[in-house]
Parts: structure tokens; sequence; C-alpha cells
């Protein structure tokens, strides 16, 4: 018998896209999080999204705000909030660096994606971030539109 790896029909990543548009990410940080079991089963399905959603620190613990994991039907059990805080895992000396880092004007803690692990434990990217203007993110576009027209000379003329 050969050990093939299992294959699942869940969404392992949750991405925020908006962020990368709306944020220039200075440095990334991966941290667990804190759920309750249907809230993990939900993600697994891919009913969340990190839209929206952003990280603070207070009392020295860094929280999750505006997170959306909705409910999980079969979950009879408790009803929670689809958009309550949710408590993320860091060393204190990260967290540390963090508070440092964001008393810096200007700066804030995104989540760019959430992802299972090889052990499937649920893991938070969180990304330091300091906002765009808006010409800031037309130059990013542009610069974007004319990278993919040279990838599709480069392709017609191979």
């Amino acid at each position: 018998m050969s050990k093939e790896p299992k294959k699942t029909p869940y969404i392992t990543t949750i991405l925020n896209r908006k962020a990368r548009h709306e944020y220039h990410i200075l440095d990334t940080v991966v941290a667990g999080i804190e759920l309750k079991g249907s809230e993990v089963k939900s993600i697994r399905l891919g009913r969340a999204s990190l839209n929206e959603s952003y990280a603070i620190i207070h009392r020295g613990e860094v929280w999750l705000e505006n997170m959306q994991i909705s409910a999980y039907e079969h979950n009879h059990v408790e009803q929670l909030d689809p958009k309550r805080s949710r408590k993320l895992l860091l060393k204190r000396d990260e967290i540390e660096k963090l508070r440092l880092k964001l008393q810096q004007k200007g700066l804030t803690m995104v989540p760019l994606k959430a992802f299972f692990n090889s052990k499937g434990i649920l893991k938070i990217e969180l990304g330091l971030a300091k906002g765009k203007k808006l010409y800031d993110k037309r130059e990013s576009m542009k610069s974007r539109d004319t990278e993919r027209q040279l990838q599709r000379l480069k392709q017609q003329y191979q």
C-alpha cells in the first residue's frame, strides 16, 4: 500500500486582495489565531473573508478585528458573531517589535492571507503596511499593465 497525501476539497487559502493595492507592505509576520471549532470548519469550506479587516494591539495582545467568518450550518450548539474580535497568537518579543513599529506615523497591521500550514493549523499572515496615495495606486497599476504586455510580446515571438 502506498501512502498518498489526502486530497482535501477545502479552500485552504483566503486572500485579502485589496491589501496590496491599498498599502505598501513593509514587513510580514505569521501568527496563529484563536478560534472556536465551528469557525475552523467554516474556514475550511472557504466561508471567510479578510476584506476590511485589520489588527490592533490592546493590552499587550494582538487582536484581529472585522474578519468575517460565516456561521457553520451544522453547528447548533452556540451562535457566534461573524465579525467578533479574534486573538492572534504571537510571542511577547514579536508583539513588542510590532508595537514599536506601529508608533511610527501612518503604519497599520493588515491581514494579507489566512492559510493552513502543513500540520493543519490556521495561520494569518499580517503585513505591516503604510497607506498608498492615489498616484501610487495608479503608478502600480500602470507598471503591472506594462509588465503584462511585455510578457505577452515575449510569448508571441518565442
